[in-house]
């Protein structure tokens, strides 16, 4: 019997839960996006992503491959089961794949959602692109710079997870030792999360705001609550000497992070994802962090990437567990 031609896909944020239906080629043929419930129990959470992926089979109108699902926090891959979300915490401990096979009768597999992005990158977003030009790439480092900083590795062709699917933290690799380096999230100082990610643009921008050092700065004239990461990156669009200087650190604190990640994993193409990367790219500094990168490299093989953004967008994590599906299965695509 032939396999189907489509997988139903699931990319399980903090916030949000999409689901789509895709097919081999990555194309998404139907897709919808409902907000998580407020604080809700674990049962809440469970019955409305199962609500989710019942109507997502049934807009699929006949057989389907199987479930992906990406979800925001640490996964163990042979079981699908959730360690310690930091934005899900009730569900911690709870294998997926066990419950929605049983529930729905299709093999399902799940994945951290960084993780995916990458896979999702590699087959159908920048390494689909770099492929069709005569270059396949061969290992692909996807980082997502947003709320948080997250990674994934996919080497030749399938995702490289670590002995418990917890590889590519990148976020919390130290790139300031200093002794007044900021705290992170997860209880360390110095993490690149810290000093990079939304979150922590924010935090600095608060900071320096309070300080009363920058009158003159944009920011300052701003309601404290509107100051966050895309208002740094608006601001620094107009020469705002404050805002420029937050990322001259987060363009720096980046290419610190990813010159380890250069000599760690030999990436012949690195792609830079998430909302944080969008203020970037808008202000042409990536060139700067490919530059910086250079710079710090050890050997000329270790130059031989490409740094890149991210192409998928917000569907990155619905193209990438779709991607797990068909690469599980050996469909070729």
């Amino acid at each position: 019997m032939s396999t189907p031609q489509v997988v139903v896909a699931m990319d399980w944020g903090g916030t949000w839960t999409r689901t789509a239906v895709i097919d081999r080629q990555g194309e998404i043929l139907w897709q919808a996006r409902e907000p998580n419930p407020q604080n809700g129990t674990k049962e809440e959470y469970l019955s409305n992503a199962e609500k989710l992926l019942s109507n997502a089979i049934q807009q699929a109108g006949g057989p389907v491959a199987g479930i992906g699902a990406a979800v925001a926090g640490p996964v163990e891959p042979t079981t699908g089961t959730f360690f310690q979300p930091p934005n899900l915490m009730v569900l911690d401990g709870i294998s997926f794949k066990a419950l929605w096979e049983e529930a729905f009768q299709v093999p399902v597999w799940v994945g951290n959602d960084a993780n995916l992005a990458a896979l999702g990158e590699h087959y159908f977003g920048a390494g689909k692109e770099s492929a069709d030009k005569g270059h396949p790439v061969k290992t692909l480092f996807y980082v997502t710079v947003s709320t948080g900083v997250g990674g994934g590795v996919v080497d030749k062709g399938s995702v490289f997870l670590g002995a418990n699917g917890l590889t590519a933290e990148i976020g919390h690799t130290m790139v300031d030792t200093t002794v007044d380096a900021l705290q992170c999230q997860c209880g360390a100082r110095g993490c690149l999360e810290a000093i990079a990610s939304g979150t922590g643009i924010e935090r600095i921008a608060k900071q320096k705001l309070a300080s009363g050092g920058f009158p003159d700065s944009a920011l300052a004239a701003l309601d404290a609550g509107l100051v966050d990461s895309e208002a740094v990156c608006d601001a620094a669009e107009k020469k705002d000497s404050l805002a420029l200087s937050i990322l001259e650190g987060a363009v720096s604190a980046l290419a610190v992070g990813l010159t380890n990640v250069v000599h760690l994993f030999n990436p012949d193409m690195i792609v830079l994802g998430g909302g944080v990367t969008d203020g970037l790219v808008k202000l042409d500094l990536l060139p700067e962090i490919d530059r910086q990168i250079r710079d710090r490299a050890m050997s000329e093989l270790h130059k031989e990437f490409q740094l890149t953004s991210a192409r998928l967008g917000d569907s990155v994590g619905l193209a990438g567990a779709a991607a797990l599906v068909w690469d599980q299965l050996g469909v070729e695509r």
